[in-house]
């Protein structure tokens, strides 16, 4: 699957912009706070229904304006389609070739993209609310199923949290019993989905940084259960805490990710070096569930890649990508790193001010 255009209109601070990529490697070069990641953030929605940076709608509306638009015209599974998102207020309308999009289901695997920006490598050190949020997006991407378990889980909880904040005890025993029974599902996703990327991680990072480590996922669950009674249980025992506390204290929505080298934790043990090669295979990773899910590469958005890996790296990556036949979208305050991968069927575009200028593909 491929982008083969995007136009966005009052998008953050992208008031007109027109992009055309290539087939396999786009540059967007520029100095920090014209809009080049704003645009990767467009095209990642455009996929999505969802941003990567924010979930407030009127974040992504320019300052101003009372609605912004993504247009996007896509190729999968050898069928084009025209995607529209329209923001307004805080509310979201898709729709694929002028027909509204009502399901999530509709939109899952029109645009499927991966993408890597600085922050990914500092959600290592970040507290677990950052890596469960990269948890459940990257799972969403390719179970379009895990939606709808993930909102009713959450939507569970706020409800319970209502209950214990105006102290109605008569109601909470249904609400505990509604979240246990939400929460495992929402488990035994993240399980799953954990296992399935676990041999795809380790096979990304040997051809990355070779044979002598190994590495892993972990899933570390705030309550270690198997069952949604199990869960019930230990909600119950916490019951009294969690009213004189005013909220619920245990479930997924505490769970956290661990991410290990040589069988202890990246955070402490990893060098940075270490920390950026294994976010890249996680990355990889993602691609590989992804191609499988589909049938087809997923785009790959490569935010300010050159902060985090030296020319080498960058140059065996996108060689890599291009052999399998990955779209590839960089931004980049610095053409240099990537003047010798350019090819004749690459494209340059610098933003400026959230306006884009084509450059060619570097080349004269």
């Amino acid at each position: 699957m491929y982008l083969k255009q995007l136009q966005l209109e009052q998008f953050r601070n992208l008031s007109s912009a027109w992009l055309e990529p290539a087939r396999y490697l786009t540059i967007l070069h520029g100095c920090n706070g014209q809009g080049k990641t704003n645009l990767l953030e467009a095209v990642y929605m455009l996929g999505s229904g969802r941003a990567f940076r924010t979930t407030r709608v009127p974040d992504l509306i320019q300052h101003g304006s009372a609605a912004a638009a993504v247009t996007g015209q896509v190729q999968s599974a050898g069928v084009e389609n025209r995607l529209l998102l329209v923001l307004e207020g805080s509310t979201r309308r898709i729709s694929i070739d002028a027909k509204a999009v009502h399901r999530a289901a509709d939109l899952h695997g029109k645009l499927a993209a991966v993408i890597f920006t600085p922050d990914d490598t500092a959600m290592i050190k970040l507290g677990p609310e950052t890596r469960r949020r990269y948890l459940d997006r990257s799972l969403y991407s390719a179970n379009v199923g895990f939606l709808q378990d993930y909102h009713g889980y959450y939507r569970t909880l706020k409800q319970r949290n209502a209950v214990l904040k105006n102290n109605q005890q008569h109601e909470l025993l249904l609400w505990t019993e509604q979240l246990a029974a939400a929460g495992i599902r929402l488990m035994q996703h993240r399980s799953r989905y954990l296992s399935e990327l676990q041999h795809l991680l380790q096979h990304q990072y040997t051809r990355i940084a070779g044979t002598s480590e190994t590495v892993a996922l972990q899933y570390k669950p705030d309550v270690a259960i198997t069952s949604a009674d199990d869960l019930l249980e230990t909600m119950l025992a916490h019951q009294e805490q969690d009213l004189r506390y005013k909220t619920t204290g245990r479930g997924p929505h505490r769970d956290d990710l661990l991410f290990l080298i040589n069988d202890r934790p990246l955070k402490g043990f990893g060098s940075q070096g270490q920390q950026r090669s294994f976010v890249l295979a996680l990355k990889l990773a993602e691609l590989d569930h992804l191609q499988q899910a589909f049938g087809e590469e997923p785009v790959l958005l490569l935010d300010d890649i050159a902060s985090e890996l030296d020319r080498q790296r960058i140059s065996n990556l996108l060689t890599y990508l291009r052999q399998r036949q990955v779209q590839v979208l960089i931004t980049t305050t610095d053409v240099t790193p990537f003047r010798h991968l350019l090819q004749h069927d690459s494209r340059l575009y610098r933003v400026d001010g959230g306006n884009l200028t084509y450059e060619g593909n570097g080349l004269s």
